[in-house]
């Protein structure tokens, strides 16, 4: 079998044919506005890989800017409205505090007043029982629990409560004796 070869001067005319073909299409294509069409969409193309309007850095900046401004704008509003509530609370709170003020010292002259009054009702309870005849009182006194009779026997003379613990039946006088000693035991030293 023999194979041809070609030789050069019909593969150059081949390729001169082909290249005449693709020039005489170009020049068609330019001749009715196909050409232009096709160049029209190429930028398009490269237009929209671009993509307009988007914003560029500085203008990112202003729009990051602004809403800045306006979050500082919101939350200035907000610890103002939060302020005035606390002067609010505040102002309430005075007023309370100076009614409880009030109250409390309100209270603490009635208590005195209470205070006043039991200790002259005791003086009065205490003259009493002097003035009785130490066996009338001593008595008495054995009705009472001890460290209820110490508590007016402290508060009389010496020699009216003697006389007094001495009417008294033994294991009652010492109950009140240990009363009268202990009175002071739990007073703070300081």
């Amino acid at each position: 079998m023999s194979t041809i070869k070609r030789t050069g001067p019909t593969r150059r005319g081949t390729l001169l044919t082909i290249g005449c073909f693709l020039a005489l299409s170009a020049s068609i294509r330019f001749a009715d506005g196909t050409g232009q069409a096709i160049a029209n969409e190429v930028a398009q193309r490269a237009q929209s890989a671009t993509i307009p309007n988007q914003p560029n850095g500085l203008e990112l900046l202003f729009a990051r800017l602004q809403e800045k401004e306006v979050e500082l704008q919101e939350r200035e509003a907000r610890l103002e409205t939060r302020e005035a509530d606390l002067k609010f609370a505040e102002q309430g709170i005075n007023k309370i505090l100076i009614k409880v003020q009030t109250a409390e010292r309100d209270l603490r002259a009635t208590m005195a007043l209470a205070d006043e009054a039991a200790e002259n009702d005791l003086l009065q309870l205490t003259k009493v029982y002097e003035s009785m005849k130490p066996k009338d009182a001593a008595a008495l006194f054995q009705t009472m629990d001890p460290n209820f009779a110490a508590g007016f026997l402290g508060r009389m003379s010496s020699e009216n409560a003697a006389a007094i613990l001495a009417g008294l039946p033994p294991q009652q006088a010492y109950q009140v004796s240990l009363a009268l000693s202990g009175r002071n035991l739990n007073v703070p030293r300081n």
